[in-house]
């Protein structure tokens, strides 16, 4: 490893040398960009990611001197690649560099997945809002270029961390766009009854019966399969048991569907959620009383 980082040190001095002597016509740009490359390999070889990162960073650096936007962007997406080993920061910064990059030369399809690609970062870092931010940026443009199933994964992202911030409202506008979007299409109309689902339990976060009742009529119109699912079930059970204010009966619904298909954490959380809701409701009135 210590042969590496040496052999790594020698080609970025090797680099620096010509960038600081004369060349004809941006040679000395194009020499000094292969230098730099073999000095960030080699720095790659010995894992030491932050000195790769920023030879890349040198990599780009001499390919905006040639005008070459292309191969700047390239690098600086190298250089991201091997700053999320180490420096999330870092990483976020090279990726909106090959970002903006990208977009000039109209490389859309890569602009969406480097986009998509700082959004996970984000999300890794639990920052919900930037990620939320980025999902919708990637998923622009991924529709903009009719990469639909990567549209919708951005989307529904947008829509899992609306629900999680408590933007119910929001997170049900886009469940439902992707199920509208979804039951036309054989690839994707399995998972309709999921982002209904997904949808109708946002409405109970809500606590509006009148509106999940609402919602239900609709979903049963957008997909008329919806109403014989086990999942359009579990939503009229959990609105009867909210208008009745029974806990009981909510908790049980809630078990008897989760023994057949296992839910999954957002849907717990958002469940849990309701169910104390519906608590705090009951002991008020037992207070009351």
């Amino acid at each position: 490893m210590g042969d590496q980082i040496a052999r790594g040190e020698e080609f970025e001095k090797k680099a620096e040398k010509k960038l600081s002597g004369w060349g004809l016509f941006g040679s000395k740009h194009d020499d000094a960009a292969d230098l730099f490359d073999k000095a960030a390999n080699c720095f790659k070889l010995a894992k030491s990611w932050d000195q790769a990162g920023a030879v890349y960073v040198k990599v780009a650096n001499c390919y905006l001197k040639l005008d070459s936007k292309h191969e700047a962007a390239g690098a600086y997406a190298n250089a991201a690649h091997c700053y999320k080993k180490t420096n999330t920061r870092e990483a976020i910064s090279c990726l909106e560099q090959a970002v903006h990059m990208f977009l000039d030369i109209g490389r859309l399809n890569m602009s969406a997945r480097y986009y998509k690609e700082i959004a996970e970062l984000y999300e890794q870092e639990q920052n919900l809002e930037q990620a939320i931010i980025y999902y919708e940026k990637a998923a622009d443009l991924f529709q903009s270029e009719d990469v639909t199933t990567s549209a919708n994964q951005c989307k529904q992202k947008i829509a899992q961390f609306s629900a999680e911030l408590e933007k119910y409202q929001r997170a049900i506008e886009i469940f439902e766009e992707i199920a509208r979007h979804s039951v036309n299409n054989n690839l994707l109309k399995y998972g309709v009854r999921g982002h209904l689902l997904n949808a109708g339990i946002c409405q109970l976060c809500k606590g509006d019966v009148v509106a999940i009742n609402n919602a239900l009529e609709r979903y049963q119109e957008l997909d008329p399969t919806f109403s014989g699912t086990r999942e359009c079930k579990l939503l009229v059970d959990l609105a009867a048991a909210i208008d009745e204010e029974d806990v009981a009966k909510f908790t049980g619904s809630v078990k008897e569907y989760d023994s057949m298909t296992k839910l999954d954490a957002l849907r717990t959380t958002l469940l849990l959620r309701v169910k104390e809701a519906l608590k705090a409701k009951e002991l008020e009135e037992d207070d009351l009383t």
